[in-house]
């Protein structure tokens, strides 16, 4: 299906708005994932260089995504295994999960080690520098981009065949990154215990995105379902310091 024709579709058959509203929904969540590690990555910058990392990370999101979608027959490719090994036939784009999974998982560790140990020593997380240069941020956040997008496009395109309704998915959920950014980087910023808590959701991610490439179908509903219960909880969390740090009464034990 061509993009005009799936545009007339859009326009034209109530289906085609059921598909784009589910579409968009999964994009946004797949964002997220997304947003955090910009999110993060442009904390560790000066204040100054922070938006524009988030900026260039959140463009450079959508520009891969677009340009994936321009490519789907190649991006279709990835799918098919190029060899196998302990039993299971592993393509471009399960290697490309792996390696971004180990890669988060390294990042989220790094980053953990740093919170918990920031007293510089000599170790494999070089904490001599906790600091980030600003195109080392961009790397990483291209890096990570890339992997997200992948995993993006190609959910996309295992839900609907309209090219049209993976445009207008992909915008919108890049738009709502956009808009989500700055507050959720400055209330990371401001709340310490969140930082900890958004290095274990990429810890999470990451893990998900191993098990993926390796073939063992993880349900995004549990991790997602485990993320919003964890969220919850720290959201309480934080009400409950805020309310001590007004001086409000306490309840006494019974």
């Amino acid at each position: 299906m061509t993009l005009m024709e799936g545009f007339a579709a859009l326009a034209t058959e109530p289906a085609a708005w059921a598909a784009l509203a589910t579409l968009v929904v999964m994009e946004v969540v797949l964002g997220i994932d997304n947003l955090i590690f910009i999110s993060i990555l442009s904390n560790k910058l000066p204040e100054e260089h922070r938006a524009r990392a988030r900026r260039i990370g959140i463009g450079l999101a959508l520009g891969l995504r677009l340009l994936l979608l321009a490519s789907i027959a190649w991006i279709i490719q990835l799918t098919q295994p190029v060899f196998e090994a302990f039993g299971h036939g592993f393509s471009w784009r399960d290697m490309i999960l792996i390696a971004g999974g180990l890669f988060l998982v390294w990042k989220a560790t790094k980053e953990i080690h740093h919170n918990i140990d920031p007293a510089p020593n000599d170790d494999l997380f070089d904490t001599k520098s906790v600091g980030m240069g600003f195109a080392a941020a961009i790397g990483q956040i291209i890096l990570l981009d890339l992997v997200f997008s992948i995993d993006s496009i190609i959910t996309a395109v295992g839900m609907t065949d309209n090219i049209a309704i993976m445009v207008v998915a992909v915008v919108t959920a890049v738009s709502v990154m956009l808009l989500a950014a700055t507050p959720l980087s400055n209330f990371i910023g401001q709340n310490p215990t969140v930082v900890m808590l958004a290095l274990a959701f990429l810890m999470l991610i990451g893990t998900t995105l191993i098990a993926e490439g390796f073939g063992a179908h993880v349900p995004k509903g549990y991790i997602y379902a485990a993320m919003a219960f964890s969220a919850a909880v720290e959201a309480l969390n934080i009400f409950a310091r805020r309310r001590q740090a007004r001086g409000s009464p306490t309840r006494e034990p019974a």
